[in-house]
């Protein structure tokens, strides 16, 4: 039996949480799932599992939709009670906004991390904006609590990444300053741009927003060199298919 790939899609920013009427890039990642009735599971970690943030989750992901859930880390009276099991059986696990700091010790205190690990493995199809971005990654930019900092996550994608990216915003230059310094290259996405990536390859770059990009930065000789990345604005009509001609018919004489 053929092996479902290994997806992530890394909001810059966007879904749900950032972007209320605008479901493209929600859309697109439950586009993703086998499944017409998609498992999406919800991890608010990064949010303290914030009551509100799991309320808009539902009303965004109604039965109708998927079938949805939520794993409260901070209150282990409710929710599922085999973690293991429960995100493995899902089609997609979503992460929210907030300290990708508090996400990662939460989440290695847990045994989350390498419950992940395995759900991608297995072809879970693995998405976040902000702190849920930034945490598939083996290196990023935090800047939730004061300065922007060099901070490490999960490592299941070998480079560095930055959320809410605008080039040369002081955001930026700080990713800019962690890469000539040593920091891996990596991807960076502006708010409602997502960074597809099938196996550790990026397959895409998908946008909610017309003006959003996404970025490949790397440190060349000292120098960071930014480049833009082509990206598909989900609004966008789809390009026509082109019929080929069919063969031509040669007349056979009797």
């Amino acid at each position: 039996m053929e092996t479902a790939p290994r997806q992530i899609v890394a909001f810059g920013g966007g879904g749900f949480s950032m972007e209320s009427g605008n479901p493209l890039l929600d859309e697109y990642v439950l586009g993703l799932c086998p499944r017409e009735r998609p498992r999406v599971c919800f991890l608010p970690s990064a949010s303290g599992d914030a009551d509100h943030y799991v309320v808009r989750f539902y009303r965004a992901f109604p039965a109708g939709v998927c079938e949805a859930s939520h794993i409260s880390l901070f209150r282990r009276e409710q929710g599922p009670a085999d973690l293991r099991e429960h995100l493995l059986s899902q089609d997609l696990i979503y992460v929210g906004g907030g300290s990708v700091v508090s996400l990662i010790g939460v989440w290695r205190a847990h045994g989350i991390d390498a419950i992940l690990r395995e759900a991608w493995e297995a072809g879970v199809v693995l998405c976040g904006l902000s702190a849920g971005s930034l945490c598939w990654f083996a290196e990023a930019l935090s800047g939730f609590h004061g300065a922007p900092r060099r901070v490490e996550g999960l490592g299941l994608l070998p480079f560095s990444n930055c959320v809410h990216y605008q080039p040369g915003s002081k955001h930026g230059l700080a990713y800019h300053g962690l890469l000539s310094s040593g920091m891996r290259s990596g991807y960076a996405a502006q708010d409602g741009a997502a960074l597809h990536f099938v196996g550790e390859e990026l397959h895409r770059v998908v946008a909610s927003r017309s003006s959003a990009r996404g970025y490949r930065l790397d440190a060349v000789g000292g120098h960071v060199v930014e480049m833009q990345l082509a990206t598909t604005y989900l609004a966008d009509p789809p390009p026509p298919v082109m019929s080929l001609p069919g063969p031509t018919a040669t007349a056979v004489a009797a």
